[in-house]
């Protein structure tokens, strides 16, 4: 069963973890209001909605990650990829204002995105249980990607601020297959390559400040794993916080993020108060940039590294996580 559209026929949205997908964010229908009540304009509730799309994928020599990100006044592309061998981090990012030629369309399942910028294209589409990624620009830069058996994702609504609210729908540990062709060098997936997608859009506080942590891989017994952490953000008696194993999510409680953000080398500590998680991440890379442009800014640093420790399975099982690659994020927002 499918549910139509996120906002009901009051202008509302029911917060919570939805079993079933949502065909359309409808997002203009919902009663927005200013904290002192009054209703806002079909106009502002354009402009205030924000879009992002992120996903990756993660093999035992490199790591890949994309976004588009639609915050209406900006919009902005970037893509990367981290060598462990060479220890190189490549990366492209870009800017349009007033979000030209960037477009995440409102439906978390079959929507498309799109950013574009001279010669850069990037595009995410459906694909038949899953997403594809291609990539073309200047460099040699061409990018293929089709991450699948994207079947159950974690999905939720929650309150943000006074009077707003996120939709996210996110999924780690999925099969990739293609291949990242960047400057005449070919990095190729293999049957041990695994990614992730975060589709995530709402109403948010108007400034934002998160930690998150992804992991995609392949565990000793071949099973698949993935994991989605996250603080500061979608909190509110619900978490996004999620443990994929072959597949199947498995919801986590809270997430506890220990590090020194002014000695980003230094190892960071991740563990859920329920004590299914509790692993240790070291860094090999980061891609950072801060923008502060008066309405908006961003203070973003994501690192790419590896992660040890062990994670718990519904039966109580540990599960030994030895070097699998992944993402931490720290992160503010002012949108």
């Amino acid at each position: 069963m499918t549910m139509k559209k996120l906002i009901n026929g009051k202008g509302q949205v029911i917060p919570g973890l939805l079993d079933e997908p949502v065909e359309e964010i409808n997002y203009l229908d919902y009663d927005l209001r200013t904290v002192m009540d009054r209703p806002r304009s079909k106009l502002a509730r354009r402009w205030r909605f924000n879009q992002f799309q992120f996903v990756s994928a993660m093999g035992p020599g490199w790591v890949f990650g994309l976004a588009v990100v639609d915050l209406k006044l900006l919009g902005s592309g970037f893509f990367y990829l981290y060598d462990f061998e060479t220890g190189q981090m490549m990366e492209q990012s870009f800017l349009q204002p007033l979000a030209r030629q960037t477009c995440i369309e409102p439906r978390p399942e079959e929507g498309v995105t799109r950013f574009s910028k001279g010669e850069v294209a990037v595009r995410i589409a459906p694909s038949a249980d899953g997403r594809t990624i291609t990539v073309s620009a200047p460099g040699g830069i061409r990018i293929e990607l089709t991450l699948s058996e994207d079947r159950d994702p974690l999905r939720l609504v929650c309150p943000a601020g006074y009077n707003g609210w996120v939709f996210t729908r996110k999924s780690a540990g999925l099969p990739v297959e293609g291949e990242v062709r960047w400057d005449h060098r070919i990095w190729r997936c293999d049957e041990q390559t695994r990614g992730s997608i975060d589709w995530s859009c709402g109403f948010m506080r108007r400034e934002t400040a998160w930690n998150w942590a992804c992991l995609a891989g392949q565990l000793a017994d071949g099973r698949s794993v993935g994991l989605n952490l996250a603080a500061g953000v979608n909190e509110t008696g619900m978490t996004e916080n999620a443990l994929w194993l072959d597949g199947v999510c498995h919801k986590l409680g809270a997430a506890r993020f220990r590090f020194d953000r002014y000695q980003p080398g230094g190892d960071w500590h991740v563990s859920t108060e329920d004590g299914r998680v509790d692993l240790h991440f070291v860094p090999a890379g980061v891609r950072k940039e801060k923008l502060d442009a008066w309405v908006l800014a961003s203070n973003f640093r994501q690192y790419v590294g590896s992660f040890s420790g062990t994670v718990t399975d519904e039966a109580g099982g540990k599960i030994e996580v030895k070097g699998l690659r992944g993402l931490m994020e720290d992160h503010f927002a002012r949108w």
